[in-house]
């Protein structure tokens, strides 16, 4: 796929208020400062689409953008941080529940988990509560530049087998790299098919 035009539509406090267009809609999401909004620009090469900032917990809206005029790509708060208060984490909680169980435009949902840590609790409770409730989901390894070919297969492999565990068939999994490009491909051709089938 190749990605000629990507526009910002809107930002959205509640799931009622997102757009009632009808394009199919594939979502990203991950724990804070997993690198979302890196690897938004990166699919959509353009550099400054989605903000990027040294801060984690910034982005607290649902934001929607507009890929084409076929698909939307939605930038969804991140999840765990600890900095913000117990009443904005319960806010992110129901705003990314409600959009991800009732926002029937939803088609896919990309997690995003740093490929330089062991498997965390926060995600794996994130990728339970998504099997539970039967929503189409990927895994999306981020920072994979800052990791060894050995090591990075290690943390892949460990991820493997911990969701194992829980899982008979594991979700579609992706190794990224928003500084080298890695990645880009795969989920585009995935979100083409995607968009194909539908």
């Amino acid at each position: 796929m190749n990605i000629t035009s990507a526009t910002f539509l809107c930002s959205s406090q509640k799931v009622s208020q997102c757009p009632p267009d009808d394009r199919p809609e594939f979502a990203f999401i991950g724990r804070s400062n997993v690198g979302k909004s890196s690897l938004i620009n990166m699919l959509t090469g353009r550099p400054g689409l989605a903000k990027v900032s040294g801060t984690p917990g910034k982005t607290r809206l649902i934001n929607h953008f507009v890929i084409d005029d076929r698909w939307a790509l939605v930038d969804l708060p991140g999840y765990g941080y600890a900095k913000v208060s117990r009443q904005e984490r319960s806010g992110f909680s129901s705003l990314i529940t409600g959009y991800i169980l009732n926002r029937r435009q939803l088609y896919y949902l990309f997690v995003l988990v740093d490929a330089r840590h062991e498997p965390q609790r926060i995600d794996l409770e994130f990728i339970r509560f998504l099997g539970t409730h039967g929503v189409p989901f990927g895994i999306v390894f981020t920072k994979a530049d800052k990791l060894s070919q050995s090591q990075l297969h290690h943390n892949i492999e460990a991820y493997k087998q911990r969701l194992g565990e829980e899982w008979e068939e594991l979700p579609q999994l992706f190794v990224t790299s928003s500084e080298k490009g890695r990645g880009r491909d795969e989920i585009l051709d995935f979100i083409e098919n995607c968009l194909a089938g539908s």
